[in-house]
């Protein structure tokens, strides 16, 4: 049962990041339920992608670093797009939209999934960097890179996810992105991401 489950999640996993637009659009019409494994499966692989990257953050300082770094990426990057995700719903629904709860928290599941792959897909990046240029000032600039890069390939999968939800509406909650991407850079910086030794 378990197995299937893991199969199932992975298989749908695989079908969001192929097609984020889609994979929420079939939810929001009723067409698929998707079950309680494959929301978990989500999650796990935007979990999974930050905090595998955040590690090589830690490189040139002790293991404690490395996995204070891992845990410290995936947890700002959860908070920063959690904290103004009620946000989102609430004020979207004030200006008409008729999004259920659910769609809303898929769209948001489906991108940081999707930014959980970018930012695994960019460990060589900046574990090869890292390592030929020691520089802490120089693998700042690295990681600010990476960041910014996968920072607008969400936005840019957020968007489409949302306009593929509500067609005939045509807005798209770029003020959201917006607050994503501040809260997203205080809470990297409380948490002393870009500190390098």
């Amino acid at each position: 049962m378990l197995r299937e489950q893991v199969r199932s999640g992975v298989a749908q996993v695989g079908m969001a990041l192929r097609e984020p637009e889609l994979f929420a659009v079939r939810w929001n019409r009723g067409e698929v339920e998707y079950r309680w494994w494959v929301w978990v499966s989500l999650v796990a692989t935007a979990v999974m992608g930050t905090m595998f990257y955040g590690m090589t953050m830690g490189l040139h300082g002790r293991l404690e670093d490395v996995l204070f770094k891992g845990i410290a990426c995936t947890s700002a990057a959860g908070l920063a797009w959690a904290i103004p995700l009620p946000a989102l719903y609430i004020l979207n629904s004030l200006s008409g939209s008729r999004l259920p709860a659910s769609s809303t928290l898929l769209a948001a599941l489906v991108t940081t999934s999707w930014g959980g792959l970018a930012m695994l897909a960019s460990i060589p990046i900046n574990w090869f960097f890292s390592v030929a240029i020691p520089s802490p000032s120089f693998i700042l600039l690295v990681n600010l890179i990476v960041f910014t890069g996968v920072g607008i390939s969400m936005s840019d999968v957020f968007r489409r996810v949302m306009q593929h939800l509500e067609p005939k509406r045509g807005v798209t909650p770029d003020w959201w992105l917006v607050l994503v991407g501040v809260t997203g850079a205080e809470l990297f910086y409380f948490f002393g991401l870009f500190r390098f030794v």
